[in-house]
Order: C-alpha cells, then sequence, then structure tokens
C-alpha cells in the first residue's frame, strides 16, 4: 500500500511514506521540513517499525525533546551477506539434514534444481511477493500437482523463516502469503485390506519360494499396525523377555536410525499369535542390539526393494488389488475401529493423536456418520 505525498499532514503529524519502494518518514518542525529514511521496503512488518519511530518523533516534538539533528531516531538494521537464493537454500538444507529424513532431503534437492533453473544467481534479498508469485505460476506451468506445488512453497517458506531467525536475511518472508494461495484437493483415502485379504497376503509369503522370509515382518505389520520403518529398526532389546510387549520408539529409513515419526515412543501388548510367531523367531542367545527382521541376506530391510520385489510380486501372484505396504498401518486403525474400539485407545497404539487418526485413517465403513433413513 502505498501512502499519497500529496494530502498535507496536520501539525506535529509524522508521515508515513514511500519513496523509491523504500519507507521514510516525513513532517514538519518549528517551519522545517524534516525526512528520515527508514532503510527498509514497504512491508506491513515494516510500515510497524516506521510508525513506532513516527511515535516516538511525535512525542519527542509534543513534550520539546525534540532532536534536531535526528540522530536520536536513526534506525540501526542489520546488514546482510549478499547470497543467492539456491546458495541459501542450499545452506538450509544442509541443516535440515541433520533432523529430518533422507526422503525429505530427497525433496528439498529437488526444490533445489528448480531455484537453480529458475533464479540461477539471483540474490535472496531481491525475492518480494511478485517474484514469488512467479515462481508458483512456474511451478504449475512444469505440471507439478496441487500438492506438490504447496510442499515446495511451504519448503521456501522454512528456509525463509530459518534464514530470519539466523540473521541471514532481512525480516520479510515473500513465500507465506502465495504458499496459503495454493489449494490442495481432497484426496481419496486408501482402502483397507479386508480380513480375507489380509489372510490371503501372510498366506502368500508364506508359501512364496522367493519370498517367504518376510513373511513374519508382513504378519507383524498386520499385527501392531507400526510404520514400516518402525518394524524395521525394531530390536530383541525392544521386546519383554516373553515377546508379550514391544517398545516402539525407533526407526529405520535408508539405513539410517532415528525416533519414531512422532518423536514419542509408545509401548503396546501384542496378540498372543504375535507372541508365538515372535519366540519362534527370537534366537536362543538373542543380541539385544541384533534386528528382528532382516532381508534374505542378513542386512537391514530396504522398504524400496521390499515394496518392489517382494509385495507387488506377491499382490499380482495371488491377485490381490496393489496397495502401498503402509496400508497395512491403515487397515489395522480401520478394522479397530470398525470392531468398537475406543479411538482414543487406538490412536495409543498406533502413536497418533485422535484428531490425525480420523482425518488421515478412519476410512473404514461402520466408523463413518451414516445418513437417516427417511
Amino acid at each position: 500500500m502505498r501512502i499519497s505525498t500529496k494530502k498535507k499532514a496536520p501539525k506535529g503529524t509524522v508521515s508515513v511514506q514511500v519513496f523509491k519502494d523504500r519507507l521514510r518518514l516525513c513532517w514538519s518542525y518549528c517551519r522545517k521540513r524534516y525526512f528520515l529514511y527508514i532503510g527498509l521496503p514497504d512491508s506491513n512488518v515494516n510500515r510497524i517499525v516506521a510508525e513506532q519511530k513516527a511515535k516516538q518523533i511525535a512525542g519527542d516534538m509534543a513534550t520539546g525533546n525534540f532532536d534536531s539533528s535526528l540522530k536520536k531516531y536513526k534506525i540501526e538494521y542489520q546488514q546482510y551477506s549478499p547470497t543467492t537464493i539456491p546458495k541459501l537454500f542450499k545452506r538450509f538444507t544442509a541443516e535440515k539434514a541433520k533432523e529430518v529424513s533422507p526422503k525429505t532431503v530427497e525433496k528439498y534437492r529437488a526444490t533445489l534444481g528448480y531455484l537453480d533453473r529458475y533464479f540461477g544467481d539471483a540474490g535472496a534479498e531481491s525475492i518480494n511477493n511478485l517474484k514469488a508469485e512467479d515462481f508458483a505460476r512456474h511451478l504449475k506451468e512444469k505440471s507439478l500437482s496441487p500438492n506438490q506445488c504447496k510442499r515446495r512453497l511451504e519448503e521456501l517458506k522454512a528456509c525463509w523463516n530459518w534464514a530470519i531467525a539466523k540473521n541471514l536475511i532481512s525480516p520479510e518472508n515473500p513465500w507465506i502469503e502465495v504458499a496459503k494461495r495454493v489449494k490442495v484437493p481432497p484426496k481419496q483415502k486408501p482402502k483397507p485390506f479386508s480380513k480375507e485379504e489380509i489372510g490371503a497376503i501372510e498366506q502368500g509369503f508364506r508359501t512364496d519360494r522367493y519370498y517367504s522370509y518376510y513373511a513374519d515382518f508382513v504378519q507383524f505389520l498386520f499385527g501392531t499396525g507400526c510404520r514400516t520403518g518402525e518394524a524395521i529398526g525394531l530390536r530383541w532389546k525392544h521386546l519383554s523377555d516373553n515377546c508379550s510387549t514391544v517398545w516402539i520408539g525407533e526407526s529405520v529409513s535408508r539405513r539410517i536410525r532415528k525416533s519414531t515419526k512422532t518423536n514419542r515412543a509408545r509401548t503396546i501388548s501384542l496378540t498372543p499369535r504375535l507372541q508365538v510367531m515372535l519366540l519362534k523367531r527370537k534366537p536362543t542367545n538373542a543380541d539385544p542390539e541384533d534386528l528382528v527382521f532382516r532381508s534374505a541376506g542378513g542386512k537391514v530391510i530396504d522398504d524400496q526393494n521390499f515394496r518392489n520385489r517382494a509385495w507387488i510380486k506377491v499382490l499380482t501372484r495371488i491377485g490381490i488389488e496393489y496397495r502401498k505396504p503402509y496400508t497395512t498401518r491403515h487397515s489395522l486403525i480401520s478394522h479397530a475401529l470398525d470392531l468398537g474400539m475406543n479411538p482414543v485407545n487406538v490412536a495409543q497404539l498406533t502413536g497418533h493423536d485422535v484428531r490425525t487418526l480420523y482425518e488421515n485413517y478412519a476410512g473404514n465403513v461402520n466408523s463413518r456418520s451414516l445418513l437417516p433413513e427417511l
């Protein structure tokens, strides 16, 4: 919003103006005209800074404490080292890589590729709302889905927030509003596996000549509803001596061990069927640090390799419609709700908050609200 300089302000008023795309203050005192250049571009945040300074000057004029040299009113602001947009995002990615999953880092690198090609050596300080909107349009023109566009813009918003907190750039985030405007259409929830399909899949793995060594792993996924990475990272020390309970507080993805997705641990009681399976699987002198489930070569299970080779091939062979291995988790939650389990208890077992459970996983028939018969 630009303030017109033509309208004369009342006596004793300090006006906030825009001059050459920068904010300045203008006022008169003792028949002399004064200007104070703020040195910041016009934005909602910077206007608050300017208005606060304007109130200080107006107050000093009213009380006879005005400093005509203007030294008292000079605004000290950070001088930022120039950096390009791709370099800033690359630094942000390196920082986030310490705490996020390798999958997330891969998404950041994809965004970096778009920034490199579109902005080149453009400086981070050159980005304003208009240029942010142009980049959002560019992403849409590249046939990215609304979800992909929004994710990349949200990453840029997070990058700028991080850089502002580190005093690397000026305190304005041009990505906030443009990220808000991208609307992601609702996505149909995955269809849970039926009880018959679950039984067929488990049996399909047990009788498969190539992938039978994954049968216990698949049974554990269906039986606990845990995340795939949580089952991959399970160690014998996480199970009680008689395998009646399991502690889930770690996850493995791309061979990297970390905390669970929500950074919260949970201990759950296992069914007798799962307990028997685990006791049969447990070595006589099991090393507490050893993994419970391994690949055929005795290594850490690679979730992509498991899905692309074992999971897809077994489901195809037994004639069951493909759904991601993660649907084992959705299936347990859906059947638990169908059986009338308290959603709070289901959330505790699976490591969700109740709202997330309802929004993302309660796709089963019996847990939905039913229309009345009229």
